[in-house]
């Protein structure tokens, strides 16, 4: 089955060229350029979706933020520009990515194959973890501490399925964020360090205790 792709920018122009891109490259392509549109279409559930940034009615990262209630697939932002502090906002939104415009049409294809790929292979692993009342469900991507869930953002799952597949492997910050990331990505690797107090600020306020250990100037590991 073709994966579907949903495409979210306020000009019609570049909608249509990315439609007949991926279309011609088999994918299913939804269209929006509207946020409540993108938020309909969120229904259909698509596999990856690329998201504007400077969207009219919405800020692109509270869109973002919006989407996440109703899909875990991976977002893409098309920015024209991106300072630091756009990529720190739109990862702690739920962002996967920067596509800078104007962008190359192969890499844009490379880089959303990539993103697939990655996600298909997440999927693809349904064993549940248990310890000590901690379980986590790496098909579904949950977790849950004596049957409560523990809800987490979509990097900072990503962080712990790594960390918690791989128990007492220490993994340095760039590891940890081209495994996540992706290598190609626009990122930086301090974000990383961010993630990792969140996921440890949940898991402790579920009970759980911290599971990631420091290993001062080497990086984080599982115990």
């Amino acid at each position: 089955m073709a994966y579907r792709i949903l495409v979210v920018d306020d000009e019609r122009d570049i909608v249509q060229m990315l439609r007949d891109l991926f279309t011609r490259k088999g994918y299913q392509v939804l269209c929006a350029c509207q946020a409540q549109e993108a938020l309909a279409l969120c229904a259909q559930q698509p596999d990856l979706i690329l998201l504007d940034v400077n969207m009219p009615d919405i800020d692109g990262f509270a869109l973002c933020r919006q989407i996440r209630d109703f899909v875990s697939c991976p977002i893409l932002f098309l920015t024209a520009r991106v300072e630091d502090a756009d990529k720190l906002q739109g990862f702690a939104a739920g962002g996967d990515d920067y596509i800078l415009k104007p962008f190359s049409t192969q890499e844009l294809l490379a880089r959303v194959g990539a993103h697939l790929r990655r996600e298909e292979r997440r999927q693809s692993q349904a064993q549940v973890k248990f310890d000590q009342g901690l379980a986590i469900d790496y098909g579904a991507r949950c977790v849950y501490q004596n049957g409560e869930p523990v809800h987490l953002a979509k990097k900072e799952f990503d962080i712990l399925e790594l960390l918690s597949l791989h128990p007492s492997q220490v993994f340095d910050r760039e590891h940890i964020y081209e495994s996540v990331w992706g290598w190609d990505s626009e990122g930086d690797s301090s974000v990383v360090a961010e993630h990792i107090r969140r996921i440890r600020a949940k898991l402790t306020a579920a009970g759980c205790g911290d599971r990631i250990v420091t290993v001062w100037g080497v990086g984080y590991k599982w115990q």
